[in-house]
């Protein structure tokens, strides 16, 4: 199958006979980058799942006004964050926790979960990244697992280069010193 741009993509959206073909195209070509990203911050298959459809459900809903400003992946990422904030926001909210309990519970699950297959340094590392404050977690997974630049990290988190560039500096500092056990 062959894989169409962005462009390609949104042009055969704007066309009322083809939007559901190009949709179902631009599900099938970021729905695994989305799932992954979604799930290294709310770690739990479940719950990921249901945020990547709310994702796809809100791009559906405003992919009609979309100006193209930014790329499609940069808008879909930028959804598919702030619904996974919102969720966590939302558990803690809801279940009156404070951020170290969240971050605990997390980790809990992490250890519990079937589709979790890493080895225990792999464990040590999520459960080091968990430990980090929400955007530092953040801006580690987006540039550590995603290799995500920072220009379009910026543009997602609505913020500067440079102040990702120095998140990233501490997150990682501080998975480091867990690692070794400082």
């Amino acid at each position: 199958m062959q894989e169409h741009s962005d462009s390609e993509l949104l042009s055969l959206f704007r066309d009322p006979g083809r939007k559901s073909y190009a949709f179902n195209m631009i599900v099938r070509k970021y729905q695994e980058r989305l799932y992954w990203h979604i799930r290294k911050m709310v770690i739990v298959h479940d719950d990921a799942d249901d945020l990547l459809q709310n994702c796809f459900i809100k791009a559906w809903k405003g992919l009609d006004s979309f100006r193209e400003e930014s790329k499609l992946f940069t808008w879909l990422y930028r959804i598919a964050t702030n619904e996974a904030l919102s969720f966590l926001k939302e558990k803690k909210r809801k279940y009156f926790l404070p951020v170290v309990d969240v971050e605990s519970e997390l980790s809990a699950n992490l250890e519990g979960d079937e589709y979790f297959d890493g080895d225990e340094l792999q464990l040590k590392l999520q459960k080091a990244i968990l430990s980090l404050p929400e955007k530092q977690r953040l801006v580690f997974n987006m540039r550590y697992f995603d290799e995500m630049k920072y220009e379009d990290m910026a543009k997602i988190l609505d913020t500067s280069v440079g102040a990702l560039k120095a998140s990233y500096h501490h997150a990682a500092k501080k998975i480091e010193n867990i690692i070794k056990g400082d």
